[in-house]
């Protein structure tokens, strides 16, 4: 994995705006929002997309999710928000660090994408 603009984030080489972080992931605003509340929730562990994760990365693909719902009940968007999970450049990837996009505060539509 190459350095990322997350690895640096993480390393706190560049700001960002953090609203959690723990021994194992780091919640900070996106810096080009599509809602009102736009977070990335990554883990600290370099995984460059989802498709690379393995069975050793199971409890840490979970800890995300949990943070994912701990962060919005801290911001009270709990009963609306959307979790978006990008895996590689076709599908609009563009930060190879696996990051999960949780968005809320704006109106959803079925299909995504």
């Amino acid at each position: 994995m190459t350095e990322t603009i997350f690895k640096k984030i993480i390393d706190k080489e560049i700001p960002a705006d953090i609203i959690h972080e723990d021994d194992i992931s780091l919640v900070f605003r996106d810096i080009n929002p599509v809602a009102p509340t736009h977070l990335l929730i990554i883990p600290k562990k370099p995984i460059d997309k989802i498709s690379d994760a393995n069975q050793e990365d199971q409890a840490l693909l979970g800890h995300l999710f949990l943070v994912a719902g701990e962060v919005a009940r801290k911001l009270g968007v709990e009963d609306a928000f959307r979790l978006v999970v990008n895996n590689g450049a076709g599908a609009q990837q563009t930060v190879f660090h696996l990051h999960i996009h949780l968005i809320a505060e704006r109106e959803f539509n079925w299909p995504p994408g």
